[in-house]
């Protein structure tokens, strides 16, 4: 499987637990009526090759009505950028507007994050005792604040393949991420710090946790690998301080007509 396979193989698990889907010839649709405002549950997934401006325009006259008719802003997700300039093309006269979103894509390589241990940091899985504080944390501007995270979370929270992790300083929520299993695939999502407690390392002590969570819990076989894909560069940074590598970047683009992009989000 290439990278882009697995890449595209987590994804469409990620957002089938908060989402409705339904395959295409060229990606999947992905939408939530109930949560019009969350990016990753209403969208057109374009994973396959668009090779000519009537099969751009096949692909627009079925997604514009499509999204617009549920009242929510049409939008895209475009993989494997290069090859789907005569999507964009088309798009672009109709409205959308692109911003590249290089996508970094790393896996672990076996070996545990060094931290500095500190008996005020303590981490937990989270269950319906501590669920509110993880929202509290997961609820950050980045995640489109509560109105937007508090359903899709609440989908995870109840969906067999998702693992939350709620880290603590001195008694106090501060962090949280989750796993998500895709198969022989483990990845890293919904890395959050509340902006009180950033600039402290709080990550390495997630990372370290989950790594030996995983190992336990997921990572059964050989063919088993952890993964993450950062959102950008400083983030992709602190990741390989962290035992992860890169092994690639996706080109990817997100398309949009409505709404802000995801630049302006982050």
């Amino acid at each position: 499987m290439n990278l882009l396979s697995i890449v595209e193989q987590t994804d469409v698990a990620y957002k089938s637990a908060f989402s409705n889907h339904t395959k295409r010839s060229w990606g999947y649709l992905f939408w939530n009526e109930e949560n019009p405002g969350h990016y990753d549950a209403n969208h057109a997934h374009v994973s396959n090759a668009v090779t000519d401006l009537q099969q751009a325009a096949e692909i627009a006259d079925e997604i514009i009505p499509f999204f617009e008719e549920k009242g929510i802003y049409p939008r895209l997700y475009l993989y494997d950028a290069p090859n789907q300039q005569k999507l964009v093309e088309v798009l672009e006269q109709r409205g959308f507007r692109t911003e590249e979103l290089p996508s970094p894509v790393q896996i672990w390589q076996g070996e545990l994050a060094q931290v500095n241990e500190h008996s005020s940091v303590t981490i937990e899985p989270v269950t319906a005792a501590n669920y509110e504080e993880c929202l509290l944390v997961e609820s950050v501007p980045e995640f489109g604040g509560k109105d937007v995270r508090e359903k899709a979370f609440a989908q995870e929270f109840a969906h067999p393949d998702f693992q939350h992790f709620l880290l603590r300083v001195e008694g106090e929520p501060a962090s949280s991420l989750c796993l998500l299993r895709a198969g022989d695939v483990v990845r890293v999502e919904n890395v959050a710090t509340l902006p009180a407690f950033r600039g402290r390392g709080l990550i390495g002590h997630l990372i370290r946790h989950l790594i030996r969570h995983a190992q336990e819990q997921f990572i059964q076989s050989k063919s088993s690998e952890l993964w993450v894909c950062p959102i950008n560069e400083r983030v992709e940074n602190v990741y390989s301080r962290y035992g992860f590598v890169t092994v690639g970047t996706i080109p990817f683009l997100h398309v949009f007509r409505g709404g802000k992009g995801v630049l302006e989000i982050r």
